[in-house]
C-alpha cells in the first residue's frame, strides 16, 4: 500500500525465487520480464517498465539533469521480425507511442508508466518516475526509432524508445489504486501526467547537479566492461598517441552530431596534434556555426590531465569559441575546478563517456571496439 516516491528503493522477498518479486504486491503486475502491464495490449492500463541499467549491448539510460530516459525494446537478439518477441514489448512501444502521437484523443488512451530500475540487490527496484512518451526537444520521428545490430553474422532490429521522467516525484497510492481500477483521469492524477494528457505538454523532472565538476569515480569507467573498452582503445594507440587524435575527432563527432567541420592540425611542439571545427547550431538557411579547438590526451587510466593540459587548451580559445577534452582517463579535481569556477567554454569527454558513446553507438564490448578501431583507425601499410 505504499506511495511511489522517485528514487525510492522497494525490496523484494529474500527467497530467492520469482516469488521475491515486489511487483505483483506493489502494483499488480506479473513477475517476469522488462514489459509489465494491466490490461490488454488494445486496451492497456498501467505499464510497468524495469531496467537493470547495466547491459552494455542495450543502454538503457536516465539523463537525471534533464529528465530523458532511454530504453530499448525486447527484440535483443537475432532471428525473430521486430514486433515478434515473445513478451509483445516492442508490439507495446509501437502502440503506446503511435497513440501518443494522435492528439489528445490519442494521449488519453496511453495509460500511466511507471519506470524502474533495479539495485543489484536480490529483487529490489528502485522508482525512476512516472515516464510519457517522447520528450520536448525530439522530433515525432525520433522518439521512437527501430535500430539495425548485428550479432552471430545475423542482422536485425530493436526499438530506442525516448520518454520523458515527469515532475511528479510522489505518486500518491490512492491514484495508483484508481489505475488498477482502469479509472486514471481522476483529479488524484498528477498534474504533470494531466498536463501532457490535455495539452500535450511536457513538463520533466529536471535535476541540477549540486556539484558543476565530476569527480575522478564520475570520470572513470564503472564496470568491467567499460573499463575493457578503454584499455582496449588506449592500447590500440599505445605505440602512436599522436595518432589518438582522429579517433578523438570520431568521438566527438558522436556525441555532437551537429558538427559540421573538423580537420585535424599539424603537429604541434611536443608531438601532439589539435583539431579546430565548427558546430551548427539551429537548420537549414537559419543555422549559425560555431568554432571550436579539440585536444585529446591518450593518456592510462591513472594518469590524469591537469592543470598544465587545461591551460594549453583554454590559450587557444578565442572569443566565441568553445573547447572540447578528449581524454581515456580524467581531468582532475584542480583543473576541473578551475574551469567551472572561471567559466570556460569546455567540454569534457572523459574515460567512462567515451566507453558509453562507444556502446551507444553498437560497440558494445571490446571485441567490437576493436574491430571499430582496426577499420576506421588502423596505421597506413609502408610499402617495402
Amino acid at each position: 500500500m505504499a506511495d511511489l516516491h522517485v528514487d525510492a528503493v522497494y525490496e523484494g522477498g529474500r527467497s530467492g525465487n520469482a516469488g521475491d518479486d515486489p511487483f505483483p504486491r506493489l502494483l499488480r503486475v506479473s513477475n517476469q520480464g522488462g514489459f509489465r502491464y494491466r490490461g490488454s495490449l488494445a486496451a492497456l492500463e498501467m505499464v510497468v517498465l524495469t531496467s537493470s541499467m547495466s547491459d552494455a549491448n542495450w543502454p538503457d539510460e536516465l539523463d537525471r539533469e534533464t529528465g530523458a530516459f532511454t530504453y530499448y525494446g525486447d527484440n535483443k537478439q537475432p532471428g525473430r521480425a521486430l514486433h515478434a518477441t515473445p513478451r509483445n514489448g516492442n508490439e507495446l512501444l509501437r502502440r503506446i507511442f503511435a497513440a501518443a502521437h494522435e492528439g489528445e484523443t490519442g494521449r488519453r488512451t496511453v495509460p500511466p508508466i511507471f519506470v524502474f530500475g533495479n539495485t543489484g540487490d536480490w529483487r529490489d527496484v528502485m522508482f525512476l518516475g512516472l515516464a510519457v512518451p517522447g520528450t520536448s526537444e525530439q522530433q515525432v520521428a525520433e522518439d521512437l526509432v527501430a535500430i539495425w545490430r548485428t550479432a552471430n553474422g545475423m542482422r536485425f532490429q530493436n526499438y530506442r524508445a525516448r520518454f520523458t521522467i515527469l515532475n511528479a516525484p510522489l505518486i500518491e497510492r490512492t491514484w495508483i489504486e484508481e489505475v488498477i481500477a482502469g479509472t486514471p483521469h481522476t483529479h488524484r492524477a498528477p498534474q504533470a501526467w494531466t498536463d501532457w494528457m490535455e495539452r500535450g505538454r511536457y513538463q520533466p523532472l529536471k535535476s541540477t547537479r549540486a556539484i558543476e565538476y565530476r569527480t575522478k569515480i564520475e570520470q572513470l569507467p564503472s564496470g568491467a566492461e567499460d573499463l575493457a573498452i578503454i584499455r582496449e582503445v588506449h592500447q590500440f594507440f599505445g605505440e602512436r598517441p599522436h595518432d589518438f587524435e582522429k579517433c578523438a575527432a570520431a568521438l566527438a563527432r558522436l556525441m555532437l552530431p551537429d558538427i559540421a567541420e573538423l580537420d585535424l592540425t599539424r603537429p604541434s611542439r611536443d608531438g601532439g596534434r589539435d583539431a579546430i571545427g565548427k558546430l551548427r547550431l539551429g537548420h537549414g538557411i537559419a543555422s549559425i556555426l560555431v568554432d571550436f579547438a579539440l585536444e585529446a590526451k591518450c593518456y592510462a587510466l591513472d594518469n590524469s590531465v591537469g592543470v598544465r593540459e587545461m591551460s594549453r587548451l583554454i590559450s587557444r580559445l578565442r572569443h566565441r569559441q568553445f573547447g572540447i577534452l578528449v581524454t581515456t582517463s580524467y581531468v582532475d579535481l584542480q583543473a576541473y575546478r578551475e574551469i567551472k569556477e572561471d567559466q570556460h567554454p569546455i567540454i569534457v569527454i572523459s574515460a567512462r563517456d567515451i566507453a558509453g558513446l562507444l556502446r551507444r553507438h553498437g560497440h558494445a564490448d571490446a571485441t567490437a571496439v576493436r574491430a571499430w578501431l582496426d577499420r576506421e583507425f588502423s596505421a597506413p601499410t609502408v610499402a617495402p
